[in-house]
């Protein structure tokens, strides 16, 4: 059932969004948390199928505050805000408000959520592009125990890690780590089937992909030992290589979906390592509501401590070039020739002569 509301209040939409549960036969609210989606117009679909494709494990009233930037002068001093509530199946397992925001009311975000947000419920604030460099700080994010970032969105995701780790406020954490836990328990596992130390690691993946970044820093930081960033074509992470006192261990993904885990002295396995999709990614994140506190620590090891080496390629070595000649030597080069020639042909005309 969807509810559509032209120039409307925060009142109006709650009065719909009761006036839809009746009409479907759902008075009472069974939501666990509430949803902040903050996005553009142009990747408000796939942020809110993702969000509605997570709520059939976490029932949640999800808010989509769209921020509409008008052209015209006249408009800009003009506050709108329009919505469409949305409940039922077309809401997944709990409510849907899509909010726009026009004129000043787009700069005041947080006074048109605050009365929208479900009474006596965590409050999960996620950005999926264009998010703020301190979410904390944000007018939003400071509704929220818990505020979710992409940085692998942003325009430089690399950079991006330096300042989410500058402005880490406990409850901050990211999709970029999210993509890494299984990653993170396959590699665990691996170190508790032998008693080894491991000395160092490499970790391999494309370039500018954050994930790999988070992953080096982690095990840098949780097992004091230098680890080496090299590139490669990708997809995503591709392999993970601890060299130990017991031999190497190896995880190597190629295909982005099926890995091989190879310990030393035990035969090599094959494990589902597949890349998931955002609404795996913010069902795992709404899972818990307290801070990460590994993903702080990994976070605050800091990008800059990485050894990067630079992408290996297949392309066949170079042929060597010849060292130039010394400037008198190729100088001198012409006239040896030229007196070469001379000598050959000097034998000839003494025949003649004679």
């Amino acid at each position: 059932m969807k509810i559509d509301l032209t120039d409307t209040t925060a009142g109006a939409i709650n009065k719909a969004l009761v006036q839809g549960r009746r009409a479907i036969g759902t008075p009472a609210v069974g939501m666990v948390l509430t949803l902040v989606l903050v996005t553009d117009e142009e990747n408000a679909y796939d942020a809110l199928k993702a969000a509605n494709d997570a709520s059939r494990e976490h029932p949640s009233r999800t808010l989509v505050v769209i921020k509409r930037v008008s052209r015209s002068p006249r408009d800009r001093t003009t506050s709108r805000l329009d919505a469409e509530v949305r409940v039922g199946a077309d809401a997944g397992t709990g409510e849907t408000v899509v909010l726009r925001l026009y004129g000043e009311a787009a700069d005041h975000a947080d006074s048109v959520v605050l009365p929208l947000l479900l009474p006596d419920a965590p409050v999960v604030v996620w950005w999926p592009v264009n998010a703020p460099l301190d979410p904390a700080k944000d007018p939003l994010g400071a509704l929220a125990q818990r505020r979710v970032t992409d940085s692998y969105a942003s325009e430089q995701p690399v950079r991006e890690l330096s300042a989410r780790a500058a402005a880490y406020t406990p409850g901050d954490t990211d999709l970029s780590w999210t993509r890494i836990t299984p990653w993170r328990s396959m590699l665990a596992a691996a170190l508790d089937q032998v008693t080894c130390e491991v000395k160092a690691v490499e970790v391999e993946g494309e370039e500018f992909n954050p994930s790999c970044e988070l992953l080096a820093m982690w095990l840098a930081d949780r097992l004091d030992v230098p680890v080496k960033r090299s590139l490669s074509s990708g997809p995503g992470l591709t392999a993970v290589r601890m060299d130990t006192t017991q031999g190497p261990i190896t995880l190597d993904r190629a295909d982005g979906s099926l890995a091989t885990l190879s310990i030393e002295g035990q035969p090599a396995r094959a494990v589902a390592l597949k890349r998931r999709d955002t609404a795996e990614l913010i069902a795992e994140e709404l899972r818990r509501l307290d801070p990460d506190d590994t993903y702080a620590s990994a976070l605050r090891f800091g990008v800059e401590r990485l050894n990067t080496v630079p992408q290996q390629t297949s392309e066949a070595p170079a042929e060597p070039v010849a060292e130039p000649e010394p400037v008198e030597e190729a100088a001198k080069a012409p006239a040896k020739k030229a007196a070469a020639r001379t000598a050959k042909k000097a034998p000839a005309r003494k025949a003649t002569a004679k």
